[in-house]
């Protein structure tokens, strides 16, 4: 056995608890919603499959949890500009209304790492994001969960996590890791020609990313904002 099976038959352990459906008795109240945001410009592709698998596990874990994947592959928006005026784009039309109308329980944002860095679109959307910060801010204490694909076991998805982070944290969001061994974020490997279920240890960390956001979701519902 090597090191690589090693970890992904521990992570595999893990995740038999961490993944652990909530009672009868602990689902009796309202929905919660989480809301999954690819920002690969490759529409469907690693990024867009990476983060609808932790939608998947975090729909698991509460019959409450309802999800939506946004692949912002395809669309066509600007970062921010000096004025922040812009004419309607496809941000305005088909990602804010999931985002403030009303305010999710929860988010998963994903990027492919290039030149160990986010995505130009992942950093077009946390621009465009300010928005949600008047006339308050409206993300402040949503729980926020970030994975990202690398071409490399070792590509800089873990720098790449951190930007995403530390640009959210404007929001004054609740950043959530994920049970070993996604500590920091779930990251992925492509190197299955765009298949990131042959990604073992890559998948569980995704799945684990997706269980500790709706379990932060579950345990502070009360962040959710009126439209």
């Amino acid at each position: 056995m090597n090191r690589r099976q090693f970890l992904a038959q521990g992570a595999l352990a893990a995740s038999a608890e961490a993944f652990r459906p909530l009672t009868a008795a602990q689902t009796n109240e309202s929905p919660i919603r989480i809301v999954g945001i690819s920002a690969s410009p490759r529409k469907g592709k690693t990024t867009s499959q990476a983060v609808q698998i932790a939608l998947d596990t975090a729909q698991s874990i509460s019959p409450r949890i309802q999800t939506q994947l946004i692949d912002l592959g395809g669309m066509t928006f600007s970062g921010w500009n000096s004025t922040g005026q812009f004419d309607e784009d496809d941000f305005d039309r088909l990602v804010l209304p999931a985002l403030h109308n009303p305010v999710p329980h929860g988010l998963i944002i994903g990027s492919p790492v290039y030149f160990r860095n986010i995505s130009s679109l992942c950093m077009a959307f946390l621009e465009r994001l300010a928005v949600l910060r008047k006339p308050d801010l409206q993300l402040a204490n949503v729980p926020v969960g970030v994975l990202t694909v690398g071409a490399y076991r070792n590509g800089g998805q873990e720098l790449a996590i951190g930007q995403i982070q530390t640009a959210m944290l404007c929001h004054e969001v609740l950043i959530v890791g994920g049970k070993p061994p996604a500590h920091q974020g779930a990251t992925l490997l492509n190197a299955y020609n765009d298949d990131i279920t042959k990604d073992e240890l890559g998948v569980q960390t995704a799945k684990q990313l997706g269980a500790r956001v709706a379990e932060a979701a579950l345990q502070f519902p009360s962040t959710q904002k009126p439209a």
